[in-house]
C-alpha cells in the first residue's frame, strides 16, 4: 500500500441520514452504499454545520464553522475569498477536480479546483433571498411543488444526476492516469435525494407499491408546538398540499432518490475499481445535510433535529479498519484534516487553528474535549439556531425563543424535549456553558442580521425580495430559472 492515497469524496444532497440499510433502516435499499460501510468506516453522529445547502458547503469546503467565516444563509454563497481545503491541495500540486453541484456564487471565480465540470452554482450570483426575511416570514410558494412534482418519472435533477455519474466514469478511466505523479481528489456530488421528489420509476414503485408507515408525529395533534418548529411549519407550508395519497407518492419519491443516488454512487465506485485504483483511493460518502421528511409535520432541512442536522459519513479504503461503527459525534469540520491528510499533506500549520479533528484519527479512538456545533440563520426561521452535542445529549439554544435539550441515549427518536424537566438542569447550564465555549450565540446573531440586512437593502428591500419569489430548487446547468 502506498503512504499516501487519491481520495474520492462523494456528496449527495439532502440525505437524511436514516435512511440507509446499514443504518438499520428497513424500508430504503441502498446496497451499495451498505458495501461501502462493510467495507469501510461509519459515523453513526455525524453532522452538517448547517442544515441548509450554501452555508454547509461553504464550511465543508472551508473547514470552520458558519460563524468563523460567514456564509450564513442561501443567499450568500461561498466565493473563494476563504481559502478552502481544494486551494491548498491544488496549490500544493494535486489535482483536485469537482464534478457536479457545488452552490459556490459564480462560475468563473476561483473556488479552488484545478476544474470544475458541470458545475451547479447558485441563481444569478443571489440564490434565495427570501431566506434574508426573517421576520413576519413569508409563506413559501413553492411549497406547493413538493407535492405536486412527487412521483415516477424523470425531472432536471434525475437527468442531471446521470450526466455527473457518467463524467465520473469518465473521469475515473480516462483523466486518473494523467495525475499518477501525485495523489488527486475527484469531488462527485450528486443532487438526489434533494427534492423534486421525482424518482425514476424502476425505484419509485418499489416503495409507492406497499404499505408505508406515516412519518413520525405526522398527524397534527402530535406535532411539537415549540414556536421555532411553528415558524418553519407557517412558512414552509408543505402539507397544505398534501392528501393521503400525494403523502405517500412524496415518501415513495423521495425512497426512489435514495435508491436512484446509491445506484449512481454504484457505477462511480465500479468505474474506480475497473480502472485499477481502487487499492490506492480512500472514498468518502457524505451529504449536505439531511431532510426531515415529514416528521413532525415538517419536509426539507432548517431544523435541528437528526433527520435534518445529522448526516451520513462513510469512509473506506486503504487504511480504514472495514466494518467499524463510530459513536463519537463528529463534524463536517472533522472531514477537512482528513481530507489533506489522506493524500499526504501533514503540515501542522494547514489545520492550526482550525476546530476539525481529523475522522482518522476518530475512528482509531480519539475522543476530543470538544462539543460538535450546527447552527441555522436562514431562511424559515426568525432567531438564530445552535445546537451542540455533548455526551448523549443534544442542546437547541435559540436566541428569541426558549432551548431543547434531548437525551438521545433514552430518546433516540426525539420525542421528548427536556429543557423544563428539573431532573436535567445540570445538564442543561452544562451543555450552555459549552456553547458559550465555542462562541456566543448573540454576537453571531447579531453578526449574521447585520449582513443579511445589508443583502436585503442591496437587493431592493423585502417587498423586492418577496416579488422576485421562491426558486422552489435551484436548476442544474443549462435548465431554465423559474419563480414561484
Amino acid at each position: 500500500m502506498k503512504e499516501f492515497q487519491n481520495l474520492l469524496i462523494i456528496m449527495s444532497d439532502e440525505h437524511n441520514p436514516k435512511m440507509l440499510g446499514c443504518a438499520g433502516n428497513e424500508i430504503v435499499e441502498t446496497p451499495n452504499l451498505d458495501a461501502l460501510a462493510a467495507r469501510g468506516t461509519r459515523f453513526r453522529s455525524a453532522y452538517c454545520t448547517s442544515p441548509v445547502c450554501i452555508p454547509a458547503r461553504a464550511s465543508f469546503a472551508v473547514g470552520k464553522y458558519i460563524h468563523q467565516i460567514g456564509y450564513a444563509d442561501n443567499a450568500d454563497a461561498y466565493d473563494g475569498a476563504v481559502p478552502s481545503w481544494h486551494h491548498k491541495l491544488r496549490d500544493r500540486g494535486h489535482n483536485v477536480t469537482s464534478i457536479g453541484k457545488l452552490h459556490f456564487k459564480l462560475t468563473g471565480e476561483d473556488h479552488g479546483f484545478t476544474e470544475e465540470i458541470i458545475p451547479m452554482h447558485i441563481i444569478e450570483g443571489k440564490g434565495d433571498l427570501m431566506g434574508l426575511v426573517r421576520s413576519d416570514l413569508p409563506v413559501r410558494k413553492g411549497a406547493y411543488k413538493m407535492a405536486n412534482m412527487a412521483g415516477p418519472g424523470e425531472s432536471q435533477y434525475t437527468f442531471y444526476d446521470r450526466e455527473i455519474a457518467a463524467r465520473a466514469q469518465v473521469w475515473l478511466r480516462e483523466a486518473a492516469r494523467k495525475h499518477a505523479d501525485k495523489p488527486w481528489v475527484l469531488f462527485v456530488s450528486f443532487v438526489a435525494p434533494h427534492f423534486p421528489l421525482t424518482a425514476p420509476p424502476q425505484h419509485f414503485y418499489k416503495y409507492y407499491d406497499r404499505d408505508l408507515p406515516l412519518p413520525k408525529l405526522y398527524r397534527k395533534e402530535e406535532r411539537p408546538t415549540h414556536p421555532y418548529l411553528v415558524d418553519y411549519r407557517g412558512s414552509f407550508n408543505y402539507d397544505d398540499y398534501f392528501d393521503e395519497d400525494k403523502l405517500k407518492r412524496a415518501l415513495a419519491g423521495y425512497y426512489g432518490l435514495c435508491s436512484f443516488l446509491d445506484e449512481n454512487i454504484g457505477l462511480v465506485l465500479k468505474a474506480l475499481g475497473d480502472a485499477g485504483l481502487a487499492d490506492d483511493t480512500r472514498v468518502m460518502y457524505t451529504s449536505d445535510h439531511g431532510d426531515n421528511l415529514g416528521s413532525r409535520g415538517m419536509w426539507g432541512k432548517s431544523t435541528m433535529f437528526e433527520e435534518a442536522s445529522g448526516v451520513p459519513l462513510i469512509v473506506a479504503g486503504p487504511g480504514i479498519e472495514p466494518g467499524k461503527v463510530v459513536d463519537t459525534p463528529v463534524s463536517h469540520v472533522d472531514a477537512y484534516p482528513f481530507i489533506l491528510r489522506s493524500v499526504g499533506e501533514t503540515d501542522p500549520a494547514l489545520t492550526t487553528g482550525f476546530p476539525g479533528v481529523s475522522l482518522e484519527d476518530i475512528a482509531d479512538g480519539a475522543k476530543p474535549d470538544r462539543n460538535v456545533l450546527t447552527e441555522y440563520h436562514g431562511m424559515g426561521s426568525s432567531t438564530g439556531a445552535f445546537m451542540i452535542r455533548h455526551e448523549q445529549y443534544k442542546y437547541v439554544y435559540y436566541v428569541d425563543y426558549p432551548p431543547q435539550l434531548f437525551d438521545l441515549a433514552a430518546d433516540p427518536e426525539e420525542l421528548h424535549d427536556r429543557a423544563t424537566d428539573p431532573r436535567y438542569a445540570s445538564v442543561l447550564r452544562e451543555c450552555h456553558a459549552r456553547l458559550l465555549r465555542i462562541c456566543d450565540p448573540h454576537d453571531v446573531d447579531r453578526m449574521v442580521r447585520e449582513r443579511q440586512s445589508e443583502l436585503l437593502a442591496a437587493n431592493g428591500g423585502r417587498e423586492a425580495v418577496i416579488a422576485r419569489g421562491d426558486l422552489g430548487f435551484s436548476p442544474p446547468p443549462g435548465a431554465p430559472v423559474v419563480f414561484d
